[in-house]
């Protein structure tokens, strides 16, 4: 049996969880399954798709106010480990969606551009976010801001904006990779805008998703995580005003730092759900395909040691997140969660597999939807092999 033993949780931080975890279930969790076996991910985004009455729903039931702004820092940073945790249990891929839905905001709010306040973060128009950070030519490589050719102005970005008088104007493509991308009504762009300094010349822009010169091609069709919508984006001399640039390039380092932080922490906690639910899943099939006989040692051991793996990568995100609620998170240690808690969850669904057997492997099956979104998460927010080559630069080596 899998219990919670966080003692830091009071009565509030249960019924939150109680209250994620129930839309998880209800909803997440046959949306999830129900747009995992659609062939063709347009229909996943298309105006009848389940995919709108589970943002409905999330909206409807208050599930963003769980960890919302108004709360203690420390009490939020604990409402978004639970909410991120139960989220990602129902279905990985649709609360990395959710996520990523008010990604838009923050930027925005510290811009305090007036305009783009009014038309994106109005609490009676929601709106949807994307960050376009990889490229065509680029991925990882992007972020890898503490390694020698981030700075080389002979590795050419594929988006890039330039000045023209008091606007600028964007050119390039993003990858197919972009969450959200083809539903966003504003991206955070991430591109370049001093080819001299090579990507270290970046900035950060608004793109509202409806400016002439946008485009967009079909939503990528995916292995796994199909749930969560994905696609190409083109600037084609995309003209923006000066106020739609919420980072330049004297802070863009700084700034990206500060994102990967935060989105590899919350990867971390996200993925903590999905190994959790793994793991539960397996241990009731076993459960049953035991028929109160013991079940082979082999299998027994298996699963304690998806037991203990699913601990250890939650004991690490909930420890980050609670550092990060009170103080400037540290890069190197939200890595670490995103690496361990991504590995944690495929390696889980992997040894799932041996426990379930082959009826594990049959399309459709709940296990083999698990293992295949549990692997895009080992390349996606940056690949973990690149991530650690940066953290191990972090503490020195």
């Amino acid at each position: 049996m899998l219990i919670d033993i966080e003692t830091t949780f009071d009565d509030e931080d249960r019924e939150a969880s109680a209250k994620a975890h129930a839309f998880a279930a209800e909803v997440l969790r046959p949306v999830g399954l129900a747009l995992d076996g659609m062939a063709d991910p347009a229909d996943v985004i298309a105006p009848a798709s389940p995919l709108w009455d589970a943002f409905r729903e999330y909206n409807a039931r208050g599930i963003p106010q769980l960890s919302g702004a108004h709360l203690d820092p420390m009490v939020r940073a604990r409402r978004m480990v639970i909410v991120n945790e139960e989220l990602a249990w129902g279905d990985v891929g649709l609360a990395i969606s959710f996520g990523l839905s008010e990604f838009h905001k923050p930027w925005i709010e510290q811009s305090g551009n007036r305009e783009l306040l009014e038309r994106f973060c109005s609490p009676d128009r929601p709106t949807l976010g994307c960050w376009a950070l990889t490229e065509p030519d680029h991925g990882s490589d992007t972020v890898a801001f503490t390694e020698p050719h981030f700075r080389d102005p002979s590795v050419v970005a594929n988006c890039r904006a330039r000045k023209d008088g008091d606007d600028f104007v964007i050119s390039g493509q993003k990858a197919a990779w972009v969450s959200n991308g083809s539903i966003a009504d504003a991206a955070v762009l991430f591109c370049t805008l001093d080819q001299s300094q090579g990507f270290h010349g970046g900035a950060v822009f608004i793109v509202p998703m409806d400016l002439p010169g946008v485009r967009r091609t079909r939503p990528l069709d995916k292995l796994g995580q199909r749930s969560l919508n994905q696609g190409e984006l083109y600037f084609d001399d995309v003209r923006v005003p000066g106020g739609y640039m919420v980072v330049g390039p004297e802070f863009y380092t700084m700034a990206l730092e500060a994102m990967l932080a935060y989105a590899n922490a919350a990867m971390g906690q996200l993925f903590v759900g999905l190994a959790r639910a793994t793991f539960e899943h397996t241990l009731e099939h076993a459960g049953n395909r035991a028929e109160g006989r013991t079940l082979a040692q082999p299998l027994r051991s298996r699963l304690f040691r998806m037991f203990m793996r699913v601990e250890a990568a939650r004991a690490l995100a909930r420890r980050v997140a609670a550092y990060g609620a009170t103080s400037p998170p540290v890069l190197h240690y939200s890595i670490a969660t995103k690496v361990f808690c991504t590995n944690a969850a495929f390696e889980v669904a992997s040894d799932a597999l041996h426990v379930v057997g082959a009826e594990g492997l049959a399309r459709g099956s709940l296990l083999e939807k698990f293992f295949r979104d549990a692997r895009a998460s080992l390349i996606e927010d940056g690949c973990n092999e690149m991530l650690s080559i940066v953290g191990a630069t972090r503490l020195g080596a």
